[in-house]
């Protein structure tokens, strides 16, 4: 029996296994982060932290991944984010106690925004100026982050072009542009820090598109064919990742009262005119909410959703041309008594 015994104990007695204890550590530190970090979770609604759970029900976090960031705080990163609909969402991420950093081209424009956030909501706001064109705009923003102790957490790609008018009258460059920054510099920020909210288990993207990404657009057809890659894109990878805890949607809102339209000239068209127009503000509250809600496809308003459901029910032959019409560049204002609608 005796020799029985200690045939049985040999084991625990010889020496440790050193890649298990070296490992230990590290894997008891990542778990101490990992709870720290859903901390604050304990004082979210029922209903979000149910979300959560929900979202994260087939989330692996890993234990190096964690404690890479252990010593930095989590930041909403917003492309696009001195004016307009990107400049609603930093101040609605703001408001929910997110810190936050833009980024867009004009240094003035992007500090002056950055500023106002801080003010009006109390958080840490970077000004980060760059095109987010650029091949090293991902680690240009990793290393800014990280030099003022942050991680990227929520990526927000709202940087955005249009082109309004016949296809065959934009030019090579034109097009070019607006493809690198619509599709190829949001796919190159939404593979750069995928990778890193899948690893950790939590955070998310944010993929503003269009709701002309769910349609053919004649007159603004570059436009619309990137926003339709946004939205396919950006639903696949939502799919591809459900239940590993990283919210993925694309934001496809109708017209919305800012700059945009009138820059690409297109602010006396049809559709300026005849179709309700959500504001900014209005647009980011919706977002947030589908965002936490853990939608992949959000469409924000009342007569948003209405035109959504026409689009799939309308064919195509009556559909095109009606667009067409709507979206066609016009030089003199339809009806002398519309006011412009500028947000």
């Amino acid at each position: 029996m005796a020799g029985r015994a200690q045939r049985a104990e040999g084991p625990s007695s010889g020496p440790p296994d050193r890649k298990g204890s070296s490992l230990l550590p590290l894997a008891l530190a990542a778990r101490v982060c990992y709870h720290h970090s859903l901390r604050k979770t304990k004082d979210r609604p029922l209903l979000r932290r149910l979300i959560d759970l929900w979202l994260a029900r087939n989330a692996q976090p890993s234990a190096a991944a964690l404690e890479a960031v252990a010593h930095l705080k989590p930041m909403t990163v917003i492309t696009g984010g001195s004016r307009g609909i990107g400049f609603a969402l930093a101040r609605r991420f703001a408001k929910a106690g997110n810190d936050v950093a833009l980024i867009a081209r004009h240094a003035d424009a992007l500090e002056a925004a950055a500023a106002a956030v801080a003010r009006e909501r109390h958080v840490k706001a970077l000004a980060i100026a760059m095109d987010v064109t650029d091949a090293d705009a991902p680690q240009r923003i990793d290393a800014h982050l990280a030099a003022n102790g942050f991680y990227p957490e929520t990526l927000v790609n709202c940087a955005g072009v249009g082109l309004s008018g016949p296809f065959v009258e934009h030019t090579e460059e034109a097009i070019s542009y607006l493809l690198e920054v619509n599709s190829v510099a949001l796919t190159r920020l939404t593979r750069h820090f995928l990778p890193g909210l899948l690893a950790r288990g939590k955070g998310g993207i944010i993929n503003v598109a269009s709701l002309g990404g769910l349609v053919p657009g004649p007159n603004q057809a570059a436009y619309y064919a990137s926003k339709a890659y946004v939205v396919s894109l950006t639903r696949a990878i939502a799919t591809e990742n459900a239940g590993r805890g990283v919210r993925l949607m694309a934001l496809a809102p109708g017209p919305v009262n800012t700059g945009f339209h009138r820059a690409m000239g297109a602010e006396l068209s049809f559709y300026r005119q005849l179709m309700l127009a959500l504001s900014a503000e209005q647009t980011a509250r919706a977002a947030y909410r589908g965002y936490v809600l853990g939608c992949h496809l959000l469409v924000p308003g009342v007569t948003g959703k209405l035109l959504q459901i026409a689009l799939w029910i309308i064919p195509h032959a009556l559909l095109l041309p009606i667009i067409g019409w709507l979206l066609r560049r016009r030089e003199e204002r339809p009806w002398s008594d519309t006011l412009d609608k500028e947000a």
